[in-house]
C-alpha cells in the first residue's frame, strides 16, 4: 500500500530536473501546478487557471499601483481596430501586417482588426482630447489583452497569439519629456519586475532593425532563462512624433502656436513575466512563487484524528482570522481525504511561500510549526510570533532576487572571434562584443549572427555608455567598431 501511495506521489510530481531538461521541466510545472492548461484546442491560445489567473491579478495590482503613482490613469479601449486606422502610420502597418488576426469583413462597414498593440486605436481619440498644452502630459493605460498570428512554435506565456499586458500610452509637449518618460519606464520595469517579483534584467536599446514599429528607438528589458535563451520582458518606446502627424495629435503651445505633440509608450506582459517567475524561481519541487504575488501566502494544515478534530480546526481557523486580519492570503487545507504528507506535497508543488502544521503536539504547546517553501527550514514556533509572518514573507522575497541576481552573476561573457561567440552561445550565455554598428549599416553582420551563430544582436545597454576602444574592429567583418553589443539566443 506504502509503495502505491509512493508511485502515485511520483506520477503527480516533477520527472525531470530543471537543470538537465528545462523544457520539459517547464512544460511539467505548467500542467501539474495547474497554471495553464494547453488543450483549448486552438494553435497560440492558452487557458489559464486559476493559481496561474490569481498570481497574475497580483502582479497587475502592483504594477498598475506603480504606473499610477507616476501619473498614469486606467482607460479602456475597442479590442477592435478598423483598417483605415491602423494603415496611417506606414512603418507600423509594415511591420505589425503580417501578425494582424483579420475579422470577416461586414459588407458596409470597415474591416477591422483585432488588436496586435493600440496605437492605432488611442490616438485617433487623443487628437480629440488633446488641444493646448494645459491637456498635457496626458498619461494614460489599460489593462488588455492583445492578438498576433505568431507563425513560429508557441510556448505557454512565453510565445503566443493571445498575451495579456498592461500598455501606457503618453503624450508631451517636448522630446526631453518624452525621454524622460522612457527612463521612468525603465525605472519601472526595475521597481517591479525585479525589486518585487525578483526577475533581473539588461536595459538593451534595440538596434535600428530591431526596434518597434513606427518608433525612433525601443528599449527593451531581457531576461535569461535556465536553459541560456533570453526572454524579452517589459519594452518602452520613443514613438517621437510619427504617430501624432499621421493622427494629427497637436496642441497649441503656450505662444499659441501650434505644434505636433511627442509620444511613448510602454508593455509590461503580464502573462509573459508570469513566465520568467516561473523559470527563475522554481526548482525540481516545484514552483518557488515570491510571497507578494504567491496566490496563498500561508497555508494551514491542520493534523488530526476523531477524538481531537473539533479543537484542532477551531485552532486553526483563529490562525486564519488572524493572518488574514493582517491582508494576508491564507489557506485552510482541512480536506479529510487526504493525508498531511500529500497535501504538504501538493502547496509545496505550488510554492506557497509558508506553511504552518498544526497537531495536537502544538496544541498543548501553544506552537506552530512554520515550514518555509525556498530554504525548507522548519522551525516551531510561538502562536504569538504569526504577527512577524508579513516580516519573514519581505524577507523571503529579498531572498529570491538575490539567488537570481546570483545566477546572472558570470553569466555575461566577452567575445573576440566568432568561435568565442558560439562557445558562449553554446554554454548558455550572453556575448558582449565589438560591432560595426547599431544603425542599417551593421543589419548584415547581425544576419552572418543568426545564420551561422544561431543568435540576435539584442542591442547595447540603454543604461551605460560603453564604447570600443580605439582601433577595436567588428567581431563579424572587421570594420572599425562603433557600438558593444550583447548577443545572444532568444525565444
Amino acid at each position: 500500500m506504502a509503495g502505491d501511495k509512493k508511485s502515485n506521489k511520483s506520477n503527480e510530481g516533477l520527472t525531470v530536473k530543471k537543470d538537465e531538461n528545462f523544457s520539459e521541466w517547464y512544460t511539467q510545472i505548467l500542467e501539474k501546478a495547474e497554471i495553464t492548461d494547453m488543450r483549448y484546442g486552438v494553435k497560440g491560445f492558452i487557458v489559464i487557471r486559476p493559481w496561474g489567473a490569481m498570481a497574475m491579478e497580483k502582479m497587475y495590482s502592483l504594477y498598475e499601483k506603480s504606473i499610477e503613482k507616476r501619473g498614469h490613469k486606467p482607460t479602456f479601449f475597442p479590442v477592435v481596430i478598423p483598417e483605415e486606422n491602423f494603415k496611417k502610420e506606414s512603418e507600423h502597418v509594415k511591420g505589425f501586417t503580417p501578425e494582424v488576426f483579420w475579422l470577416e469583413k461586414i459588407k458596409g462597414e470597415s474591416r477591422l482588426a483585432l488588436r496586435p498593440t493600440s496605437e492605432t486605436a488611442m490616438y485617433q481619440m487623443y487628437s480629440i482630447w488633446i488641444r493646448s498644452w494645459r491637456d498635457l502630459p496626458l498619461k494614460l493605460y489599460q489593462r488588455a489583452n492583445v492578438f498576433r498570428y505568431e507563425t513560429k512554435a508557441t510556448r505557454p506565456l512565453i510565445r503566443g497569439r493571445e498575451f495579456y499586458w498592461i500598455e501606457t500610452h503618453d503624450v508631451f509637449a517636448t522630446k526631453e519629456q518624452a525621454e524622460e518618460q522612457v527612463q521612468e519606464d525603465i525605472r519601472t520595469t526595475e521597481e517591479v519586475m525585479h525589486q518585487k517579483f525578483g526577475v533581473p534584467f539588461l536595459p538593451m536599446k534595440r538596434p535600428i532593425w530591431d526596434k518597434f514599429a513606427g518608433a525612433e528607438y525601443t528599449v527593451a528589458a531581457d531576461t535569461l532563462m535556465p536553459d541560456g535563451k533570453i526572454l524579452q520582458q517589459p519594452s518602452t518606446h520613443l514613438l517621437g512624433q510619427h504617430f501624432a502627424k499621421a493622427f494629427n495629435v497637436k496642441f497649441r503651445d503656450e505662444s499659441g502656436k501650434e505644434q505636433f505633440a511627442w509620444q511613448t509608450c510602454y508593455g509590461p506582459a503580464i502573462s509573459r513575466i508570469l513566465a520568467s517567475v516561473i523559470s527563475t524561481h522554481g526548482d525540481d519541487r516545484g514552483l518557488v512563487m515570491p510571497f507578494c504575488i504567491s496566490p496563498v501566502q500561508v497555508v494551514i494544515v491542520p493534523i488530526f484524528n476523531k477524538d481531537n478534530q473539533s479543537n484542532i480546526l477551531k485552532e486553526a481557523e483563529k490562525l486564519k482570522s488572524v493572518l488574514e486580519k493582517q491582508n494576508l492570503s491564507v489557506e485552510l487545507d482541512s480536506r479529510d481525504e487526504k493525508r498531511p504528507g500529500e497535501k504538504f506535497y501538493e502547496w509545496e508543488l505550488k510554492g506557497v511561500p509558508f506553511r504552518i502544521e498544526l497537531g495536537e503536539k502544538e496544541l498543548k504547546a501553544k506552537k506552530i510549526l512554520l515550514s518555509t517553501r525556498d530554504t525548507g527550514k522548519k522551525d516551531l514556533i510561538p502562536k504569538s510570533k504569526i504577527s512577524e509572518i508579513s516580516k519573514l514573507g519581505e524577507q523571503y522575497d529579498q531572498r529570491l532576487k538575490a539567488k537570481a541576481d546570483h545566477f546572472m552573476d558570470g553569466k555575461t561573457t566577452d567575445c573576440k572571434t566568432k568561435e568565442d561567440l558560439k562557445k558562449a552561445i553554446k554554454n548558455h550565455k550572453i556575448a558582449r562584443a565589438n560591432f560595426c554598428s547599431v544603425e542599417k549599416a551593421g543589419n548584415a553582420c547581425a544576419g552572418v549572427v543568426e545564420k551561422e551563430i544561431g543568435a540576435d544582436i539584442r542591442g547595447t545597454l540603454a543604461n551605460k555608455n560603453e564604447k570600443p576602444a580605439a582601433k577595436e574592429k567588428c567581431i563579424i567583418c572587421g570594420k572599425p567598431a562603433k557600438a558593444v553589443v550583447y548577443i545572444g539566443k532568444s525565444y
